[in-house]
């Protein structure tokens, strides 16, 4: 992960107006904005965010920010630019570290920052992140959280419009997925749920038999399926394991099993 303060200082001098978070190997961005935020600071993009009351931005509009600042894909002489700037192919994060997110239509820039210093606001948030979900029957999702609780969540009536096709099969619906670091579930960037509207919408899960069966089949994987994932060798699985990267559920002479999502956080970074 990597961590960007936003700035602007025609605006808003000597502050931090939000902060940027990239996850490499995801290739996932996301904008968290302090709570006490101005609609009319803001960058434009998360002005209507803020005059609802919403701070943390998901992958979508976050991914629209970064692309307001780089030359995009379809530009006439794009090989060309690539070439002049050393890339071998069209890298969204490459191109914003080139300009660190200056552009023509505000004064925004980004700052690099260490992401031990992430900052309180945050940090309380981040304790909603999902470690864990399984889908039920649809559209219902039963989701573990950070902070130990777990909910039961209808996921219709909080999913944005480009889920739906996801909602009318059950097959098609299984399919979901945690979002890097439990930023929420998503079965594409546009059709996904952030974490804060999870646990906000969620009911307090009295867990049964049943559910727990659906858990089982639809989030654990054995040694060969991880291999498969990962795509590498049993002897990396077991390497992972020793360095503590990748932790079974249950293990014995002939097997292991793990947790599908630590493996597919794993395959993610």
């Amino acid at each position: 992960m990597r961590l960007f303060a936003i700035r602007d200082d025609v605006i808003a001098p000597d502050m931090i107006l939000g902060y940027l978070v990239y996850y490499e190997l995801s290739r996932c961005f996301y904008v968290e904005l302090p709570d006490d935020s101005d609609p009319w600071k803001v960058p434009p993009v998360f002005s209507s965010f803020v005059s609802n009351g919403r701070y943390t931005i998901d992958s979508s509009f976050s991914r629209l920010f970064v692309r307001q600042r780089i030359v995009p894909q379809d530009r006439q002489n794009i090989s060309q630019i690539l070439v002049d700037n050393g890339l071998k192919e069209y890298d969204e994060f490459a191109l914003l570290m080139l300009s660190m997110g200056h552009c023509e239509q505000d004064e925004c820039y980004l700052e690099e920052v260490s992401s031990d210093a992430i900052p309180q606001f945050i940090q309380k948030r981040w304790e909603t992140k999902v470690l864990d979900i399984s889908p039920l029957e649809t559209p219902s999702i039963l989701v573990f959280f950070r902070n130990s609780m777990s909910k039961i969540v209808d996921v219709s009536k909080i999913a944005p419009s480009q889920a739906e096709p996801f909602l009318i099969n059950q097959s098609r619906f299984d399919t979901i997925e945690v979002q890097p670091d439990g930023y929420g579930i998503y079965w594409t960037e546009q059709a996904s749920v952030l974490h804060s509207d999870l646990f906000t919408h969620g009911v307090t899960a009295p867990l049964s038999l049943h559910d727990f069966h659906r858990f089982v089949q639809n989030r654990v994987v054995s040694a060969s399926e991880a291999c498969t994932i990962l795509n590498c060798s049993r002897q990396n699985i077991d390497d992972l394991m020793r360095r503590g990267k990748l932790h079974p559920i249950r293990t014995d002479a002939k097997y292991k099993i793990f947790s599908r999502t630590e493996v597919m956080q794993r395959k993610k970074g």
